[in-house]
């Protein structure tokens, strides 16, 4: 009953950017403090170490996929009506965008949450990238790259409904996921203990980033239920709404507040307390011309490959695998293609460090 007076005298848009500035501080504390990266973990996970990185990546994913398949076993979650079931797809854009995002991913030493969170810490050289990612992204969307990233699109598109849903088309349901992500825990368990860390961080906050996935989830769809006009479902991802700031940045009118509008925000603020706490505020910037060119060319590829794919390593790696949608798990394994052969390509083990 408090939601509905919520909407009524703040209106849906007011109520959505309010959840998710709280579940982006949750996200932006936990990943930071977990030092949560997909880069990391697939720079361990091709030298064969499958240790710490590996281990905090698998703990938020299982718990991503855990959390949302028991909502949706318990009716707290329609994933039908999600975008990246219910709407048509692009399975040549998945595949192409994920290579061209991992590649990018390397190259700037982080994926698009990854700088976001690093940026709140101090770091310049995550927070130039993090700009040019989101130039890049809303060209893609709708300026100079929007007809190349259309006419990739279009090579090989799936209809929406079933023929999107994994889970659907294998004949299983939400307890099949949910078995599937307690699969998951345990790797990431067995990996967690393997890699001796003595941190509680890795622990908790790797799981806790994974529960900020299932949240967004949750309470897009609680208030979609509770809604006098139609809301979208959604949950986390970074592409999206780093191109809506810029452009509630550049124009006037700017786009409608939604949840979008309180997530990057929430994060931000996130890492910076986590950032405070841990004492790992700093100031960082580039060491040379070459670092700065890496940076910035794989913004752009992360930027138009996350807007081709149809989310970036959170939006499509984890806010899409766990409801199990076919074309954000083709979008994974290309990000964890095309950062393997990229790392393996462009830097050598000596180069290998902490973004």
């Amino acid at each position: 009953m408090a939601l509905i007076d919520a909407i009524e005298l703040y209106g849906e848009g007011w109520v959505l950017a309010l959840g998710g500035a709280l579940i982006g501080v949750a996200f932006g504390f936990f990943a930071q403090r977990s030092k949560f990266c997909l880069r990391a973990a697939v720079i361990e996970f091709w030298h064969h170490q499958f240790k710490e990185k590996l281990a905090i990546w698998l703990l938020a994913f299982s718990s991503a996929v855990i959390a949302t398949q028991a909502l949706s076993l318990w009716g707290g979650l329609d994933t039908s009506a999600a975008r990246q079931i219910a709407a048509r797809g692009s399975l040549s854009g998945a595949l192409i965008g994920g290579l061209l995002f991992g590649i990018g991913m390397i190259m700037t030493r982080g994926c698009a949450s990854r700088l976001l969170i690093l940026s709140a810490n101090g770091n310049l050289r995550a927070l130039l990238s993090g700009l040019i990612f989101a130039v890049a992204a809303q060209s893609s969307l709708s300026g100079a790259l929007m007809p190349l990233r259309i006419a990739l699109s279009e090579m090989w598109t799936l209809q929406g409904g079933p023929t999107r849903d994994l889970l659907a088309l294998l004949g299983w349901g939400p307890a099949a996921g949910l078995v599937l992500g307690v699969t998951w825990l345990f790797a990431a368990i067995y990996f967690g203990r393997r890699s001796n860390s003595r941190s509680a961080w890795m622990w908790v906050g790797g799981i806790g980033t994974g529960l900020t996935v299932a949240a967004a989830w949750g309470f897009s769809q609680w208030v979609a239920r509770n809604s006098f006009e139609p809301v979208q479902i959604q949950g986390l991802t970074f592409s999206g709404p780093s191109a809506e700031w810029l452009m509630r940045i550049l124009l006037n009118p700017s786009p409608k507040i939604g949840f979008e509008f309180g997530l990057l925000p929430g994060v931000f603020l996130g890492s910076l307390m986590g950032a405070l706490l841990g004492k790992e505020f700093h100031l960082e910037g580039f060491n040379d011309g070459y670092s700065m060119r890496r940076y910035i060319f794989g913004a752009i590829l992360m930027g138009f490959g996350s807007m081709l794919a149809g989310g970036c390593a959170v939006g499509a790696g984890v806010t899409g695998g766990a409801i199990f949608a076919v074309t954000a798990w083709v979008t994974l394994i290309g990000m964890w293609l095309g950062a393997g052969l990229t790392d393996r390509w462009l830097d050598s083990p000596s180069t290998h460090r902490a973004p």
